[in-house]
């Protein structure tokens, strides 16, 4: 089974910035994705990412975070890394990372079914 490990969350004044990573042993092909939810709120997707595909990489970004957000991969631990930039007050959540398997390259859409989570990182951002 497919078994993400993330990390890399904390607590940041706003303005500031901070570099989550989403680990997935032998994971080569298909969606990983970060989400976030909030005490009382709906969780929400946040930006994904296709692993395995052709150049450039197939990447959607919700419209909350585009051009803050930017997501990477290392291929040679598979590990997904989003960095955060600019961070806000709202944005303070608990961020999950999923994946879903996929043969078909192309944008991963948050709203599918995503099969396998992590355990989540706390992201507290104050003002």
């Amino acid at each position: 089974q497919v078994q993400p490990v993330e990390s890399g969350g904390g607590s940041v004044q706003a303005g500031g910035s901070l570099r989550l990573s989403c680990a997935a042993s032998g994971y080569r092909r298909g969606c990983m994705g970060w989400f976030r939810q909030a005490p009382g709120k709906e969780r929400e997707g946040v930006a994904t990412i296709y692993l395995g595909g052709s150049s450039p990489m197939h990447t959607y970004y919700s419209d909350s975070v585009k051009g803050r957000f930017t997501l990477s991969t290392d291929d040679a631990t598979g590990t997904v890394y989003m960095e955060m930039e600019n961070l806000k007050p709202e944005d303070t959540a608990m961020y999950y990372c999923a994946a879903k398997l996929r043969w078909r390259e192309g944008v991963c859409s948050p709203s599918d079914v995503w099969s396998f989570w992590g355990q989540g990182t706390q992201v507290t951002v104050s003002s």
